[in-house]
C-alpha cells in the first residue's frame, strides 16, 4: 500500500493533515497566454460516455479500506468530512474522497502503534462520548417538542391575551443645543418644511432620510423621547426635547393599533421557545429523579483545572 506522505496539519479538523487537499489548493495554475482568435472548439462526437458498472448501492456500513484486518467505513469517511474546514469541502469530489481516506488509512497504521491510550485521551473519549449521547437526545427531545398543538399553545401564551399597543411614526431632527432646536421649532412653525430642515439641520442618522424614523412600539426609544411622542397629536411638532443624544425637534406622523403577528410570522421563534422549554423540563426532571453528589469550588481550588500534570502529561 502506498501512503501520501504529510504536510502541515489541520488540527481544528482532524488530527493529522490531509495532504492532498493542501497541494490541490496549493498548486499553481499557469495562465494562459491572451489572445483574440476564437477558441478552437471540440469535435462533436456520438460516442456515448461510459456508464458507472451497476451494482448495489453503498451505505454507510460499505468498507472503503481494510489495514491489518481493521475496517474503515464509507460511514467514517462521511463523519469526517462534515468536521472538514468550509475551504475543503469544496475541492473536487474525487480529491476529498482519496484525501479523507489517505486521511483514516494513515490514523489507522499509527494508532495501532498504541497499546494503551494517554489518561488525557481516554478522558477526551469520555468526554466526547458523554456529549454525543447528551446530544442525541436534545436532538431527540426538540424534534418530539414542536407540535402544531404546541406551538399554537405558545402563541397564545405570548400573544393571545396581550393587549394591542400603540405604534408611533414620528420623525426628529436632531441638533446640539437648546437654542438650535428653538429656532428649528420657529421656522417649522412659520411654514418651513420640517423634512427639508432635517436634511440640512440634522446630526442624526434619520437626517438624509428627512428625519424619519419609521414605526416603532413603546420602550423603542429612549424615555424623554418616547414620553414626548406619546403626549402628542399626529401632525403636531413638538417643543425642544433632551436626551443623551442633543436636542430633539419631533413630528408624529401617525399612529396605529399594533396587531399581533400571525403564527407562521413567529414560527421560527415559537419552535425556539417550545423546544428550550421542553429541554429545558427534561433536565429539572432528570436532576430531580437522580442521586447527584458533587464539589464545588470551595471544596476544590479552580486553579487545578490548569495543572495538566495531574494527567500524567
Amino acid at each position: 500500500m502506498t501512503i501520501r506522505p504529510t504536510l502541515p496539519a489541520l488540527a481544528t479538523a482532524v488530527a493529522l493533515c490531509l495532504p492532498t487537499f493542501a497541494a490541490a489548493q496549493d498548486t499553481p495554475v499557469a495562465e494562459t497566454p491572451s489572445t483574440d482568435a476564437p477558441a478552437a472548439e471540440a469535435p462533436a462526437t456520438d460516442a456515448p460516455v461510459a456508464e458507472a458498472p451497476a451494482g448495489e448501492a453503498p451505505d454507510a456500513e460499505t468498507v472503503v479500506a481494510t489495514v491489518n484486518g481493521t475496517d474503515i467505513t464509507l460511514g467514517h469517511m462521511i463523519v469526517l468530512k462534515q468536521r472538514l474546514p468550509e475551504q475543503y469541502r469544496q475541492l473536487p469530489p474525487n480529491v476529498l474522497f482519496d484525501g479523507i481516506l489517505d486521511q483514516l488509512v494513515q490514523q489507522t497504521l499509527l494508532g495501532q502503534e498504541v497499546e494503551q491510550l494517554s489518561a488525557g485521551s481516554q478522558l477526551t473519549i469520555d468526554n466526547e462520548m458523554r456529549a454525543l449521547r447528551a446530544n442525541e437526545e436534545l436532538s431527540r427531545l426538540a424534534q418530539s417538542a414542536v407540535t402544531d398543538e404546541a406551538l399554537q399553545a405558545a402563541y397564545d401564551a405570548s400573544y393571545g391575551s396581550a393587549e394591542p399597543g400603540t405604534e408611533y411614526n414620528a420623525s426628529h431632527i436632531l441638533v446640539a443645543t437648546e437654542d438650535e432646536a428653538k429656532a428649528l421649532v420657529e421656522e417649522i412653525n412659520g411654514g418651513a418644511d420640517f423634512a427639508e430642515l432635517a436634511k440640512t439641520k440634522s446630526t442624526g442618522p434619520s437626517g438624509p432620510r428627512g428625519g424619519e424614523l419609521g414605526w416603532f412600539g413603546e420602550g423603542a426609544m429612549v424615555e424623554p423621547f418616547e414620553v414626548a411622542v406619546k403626549a402628542m397629536e399626529p401632525g403636531s411638532v413638538s417643543a425642544p426635547v433632551q436626551t443623551q443624544f442633543g436636542w430633539h425637534v419631533i413630528k408624529l406622523n401617525e399612529t396605529r393599533q399594533a396587531t399581533a403577528p400571525a403564527l407562521d410570522d413567529v414560527r421560527t421563534e415559537l419552535m425556539d421557545q417550545v423546544q428550550r422549554s421542553a429541554i429545558e423540563a427534561r433536565i429539572e426532571e432528570l436532576t430531580s429523579a437522580a442521586d447527584v453528589t458533587r464539589k464545588s469550588s470551595a471544596d476544590i481550588d479552580p486553579a487545578v483545572l490548569d495543572d495538566l500534570s495531574l494527567l500524567g502529561e
